[in-house]
């Protein structure tokens, strides 16, 4: 018997119902509005919806694939903007929502030297990309540099995606259809391990006085890191 018999659960109808309306005309808006958003300042990714269309019409997966990075990136850019010039107004609230102080320091430190690499490692880990981006902008990192950066990062790990069940295409559906509870597990792991990361970078920062007292987040946010 296989992972997925039984009555469906709470995720499994919500998968169905995804790949039931993933070949609708609203499809495509939804998914670059989520790409879009997940990039800049909202929490959950895009990947989801990108397999259950690309699974739900193979043929057209390289196109999802190419519309998520593209919207992925311009929420990107938004989070520079936010960085660069709303860091007081906007910024702040959305690093220390995410955790993020700890990541933020790490990368304010190190994006002037290592700014291609630190984005692009960014754009294909689990570790929420929106703190990456609003870092970026706010320690004024190159924005040519974190453009291109972007633009490569991204479909690395969107088209891997897309390019498995473009190629593969049924069988995937058939492996995912079989083992879907575990694999719903193994991605939410995934997820929270993100932003378990980003929590235990920022617990162990909290621990030390000197680090803590050299915090660029606390010299850009004040008390709003408090």
């Amino acid at each position: 018997m296989s992972v997925a018999a039984g009555r469906p659960g709470v995720l499994r109808r919500l998968y169905d119902w995804v790949i039931g309306w993933a070949g609708s005309r609203w499809a495509v808006p939804a998914l670059a509005l989520l790409a879009f958003s997940e990039a800049s300042f909202f929490p959950i990714p895009p990947d989801v919806l990108l397999l259950a269309m690309a699974l739900a019409r193979p043929r057209r997966a390289l196109h999802y694939a190419a519309v998520c990075t593209l919207a992925s990136v311009a929420g990107g850019v938004l989070g520079y903007g936010i960085g660069a010039g709303l860091m007081d107004a906007v910024g702040c609230a959305l690093v220390k929502a995410y955790s993020g102080e700890a990541v933020f320091d790490l990368l304010a430190a190190r994006f002037t030297q290592h700014d291609f690499w630190a984005v692009f490692v960014a754009a294909v880990t689990p570790i929420p990309y929106k703190i990456f981006t609003i870092t970026a902008g706010a320690v004024g990192s190159d924005f040519w540099t974190f453009l291109t950066a972007s633009l490569l990062g991204r479909p690395v790990r969107f088209l891997a995606l897309a390019l498995l069940v473009y190629f593969v295409g049924p069988p995937v559906k058939r492996f995912i259809d079989r083992y879907f509870n575990l694999l719903s597990v193994a991605f939410v792991v995934l997820l929270l391990g993100g932003f378990a990361l980003v929590k235990g970078l920022r617990g162990g920062a909290d621990e030390g006085g000197p680090a803590a007292a050299d915090s660029a987040y606390l010299r850009m946010c004040g008390g709003q890191g408090e």
